[in-house]
């Protein structure tokens, strides 16, 4: 028995409503939001988070293998997985695989992540996010939203979803694309679109029906990818799904998150899914692929997760419009008035990828205290040469102090820096992201969450930033005042 054996989830903590994109050109306001990944987040930071949700309660050193599918990476050439195992804390024997350049890459990954455990591997992670960019003014714009989420795989009694069928389906057309060098990306006439998609989708639904033996009543859910919320309904209905079966879109809350965008209404199904419970996930890109997983009582035992319905609450819907637009590079401003940014050493990058990008310091084997960053000498009873490695990630910490910089050169003034404490031991000096000024207390609990520091001379720097320990609701944990 082969499947999931637990998922996680990530949205962007800020909203923009969509009115305030429309009002910009004065044109016909739509409804809902969407999630808009900050400054300092991309592909990468958020599939980290995302697979961090999936991986909490599980030995990350037992993770085989590592696939990471996004439309969206970051470099043209040079593996994301790398960073992300060494982020993740993924051991070094782990097998890493990308699949790009199609909404198809997602079940791709996933389908391999079965085929690979199939063929011996123990578990395989399967990691998906992406930060797509509309032109302004364009339906995209309005539609587009950003996520991520993850999914491990594995056999045995700790499937919660496994596998019973799949059937793939290619065909060739153009209805989206990005051509190198392009920003935006860019679609074909709508009408075109979703007809040539209500083909290719019925393809691959009719052939998993027909290989497994089931019919469309025997779903509880039908998660269905697509390039807008009325043709997802309207290929569901024509293919016998009642609405009630039909998975949340998302596109009021969230909006289109490319590739990663069926994965996260996967994981929001699995949130509200019991024993017995079958689901159709269908993917669509260049073709689709479909795949029928059933929900076991190993559900039951799973922690919950943060997954979608825990990234819901927690948001900033006060996002304008452009603000936005500068933090993605679409809107030119002036500089600040600072030397550039200088590339960061490749060198220095590289001895220190345990510590900047798994967030390991060191603690005393004299005296026990965890320090950060690592060092040589204990910094309370000087015992030397006596450490050993100390993951900060996932430590409960608190604010022990902070200041608020106007002057310091950033897309979203003003920087807030804090010393943070962590529990057990162990103090550390860094960048507090997704906060209001104004919330910030002495005291405040927070939480650890993987960044992109800046990019420089062609060049991702990733680092970790603290950010506040929200509650449903979007209220922080206060301290002392």
């Amino acid at each position: 028995m082969i499947g999931i054996v637990s998922y996680g989830a990530y949205v962007p903590y800020h909203r923009l409503e969509r009115k305030k994109m429309a009002q910009a050109f004065g044109d016909r306001p739509s409804s809902g939001e969407k999630a808009v990944a900050n400054f300092d987040e991309d592909s990468v930071s958020m599939g980290v988070n995302a697979a961090l949700d999936c991986l909490a309660g599980f030995d990350e050193k037992s993770v085989d293998c590592l696939m990471f599918a996004t439309t969206t990476a970051p470099y043209d050439e040079k593996q994301s997985t790398a960073t992300m195992a060494a982020a993740l804390d993924l051991k070094p024997s782990i097998r890493t695989a990308e699949i790009t350049g199609s909404l198809r890459a997602s079940a791709s990954g996933l389908l391999a992540a079965v085929d690979a455990v199939a063929s011996g591997a123990g578990s395989a992670l399967v990691v998906t996010a992406d930060c797509r960019l509309g032109a302004p003014q364009g339906a995209n714009e309005q539609w587009f939203g950003d996520g991520g989420a993850a999914f491990l795989i594995g056999q045995g009694k700790d499937v919660i979803a496994h596998v019973t069928a799949a059937y793939s389906h290619t065909h060739e057309h153009i209805g989206s694309w990005r051509s190198r060098g392009d920003a935006f990306v860019r679609s074909w006439e709508e009408r075109f679109v979703q007809n040539i998609y209500g083909e290719t989708v019925a393809a691959s639904v009719r052939g998993v029906l027909e290989q497994s033996g089931l019919a469309p009543a025997d779903f509880a859910k039908v998660v269905i990818a697509g390039p807008a919320p009325r043709a997802q309904w309207s290929a569901a209905a024509k293919l016998g799904f009642r609405k009630e079966q039909c998975q949340d879109t998302l596109a009021e809350t969230i909006g289109m998150a490319g590739t990663a965008h069926a994965p996260m209404m996967l994981a929001a199904a699995l949130e509200t899914a019991n024993p017995g419970d079958r689901i159709l996930y269908v993917s669509y890109g260049e073709g689709s692929d479909a795949i029928v997983f059933e929900v076991t009582d190993a559900i039951r035992q799973l922690p919950a997760r943060r997954g979608i319905s825990g990234h819901l609450e927690p948001k900033n819907s006060e996002l304008l419009y452009h603000h936005y637009l500068k933090w993605r590079g679409i809107l030119p401003t002036e500089p600040a008035r600072r030397p550039d940014t200088p590339r960061p050493s490749v060198t220095a990058m590289y001895r220190n990828y345990e510590q900047n990008l798994g967030l390991y310091g060191s603690k005393c084997l004299a005296c026990g205290t965890p320090q950060f960053p690592q060092q040589r000498v204990c910094t309370r009873c000087q015992a030397k040469d006596r450490m050993e490695a100390y993951r900060f990630y996932g430590k409960p910490a608190k604010v022990a102090t902070f200041t608020i910089d106007h002057l310091a050169a950033s897309p979203a003034p003003p920087t807030v820096f804090a010393v943070v404490d962590f529990a057990g031991g162990g103090r550390m000096l860094c960048e507090v992201t997704d906060c209001d000024p104004h919330e910030m207390r002495i005291g405040m609990e927070v939480e650890m969450t993987f960044r992109r520091l800046y990019q420089a001379g062609g060049i991702h720097n990733y680092f970790w930033k603290a950010k506040p320990k929200r509650q449903p609701g979007g209220k922080g944990t206060e301290g002392e005042s």
